[in-house]
């Protein structure tokens, strides 16, 4: 497996000063997925907005795993209801030009 998109988790961990433990229980939650390259961890590179993301909430709000998990599932469906209300808008838009 190519590893251009990937980071190292343990070099991720080192740039934000965190434990590898840290990552492993996102992963063991369902919040993150790690790739296992040469006995290796690696996170891709589309996860690390969201990952960094969790870290933020742990370090500054001191947000256990438990939390993160509750406010990561919240900022999702908040952005799926954003999504179908601008659908919602655009159809009733279509409907209003008749």
């Amino acid at each position: 497996m190519a590893t251009e998109n990937l980071i190292e988790a343990s070099v991720f961990c080192t740039y934000h000063e965190i434990e590898y433990s840290f990552i492993s229980e996102l992963e063991e939650h369902g919040l993150i997925h790690l790739s296992l390259v040469n006995e290796q961890r690696f996170i891709a590179g589309d996860q690390l907005q969201q990952l960094e993301k969790m870290v933020r909430l742990h370090h500054d709000l001191d947000i256990n795993i438990a939390g993160i998990e509750v406010v990561v599932n919240m900022l999702q469906r908040m952005e799926e209801l954003q999504r179908q209300n601008t659908n919602l808008k655009n159809k009733l838009s279509l409907y209003r030009q008749y």
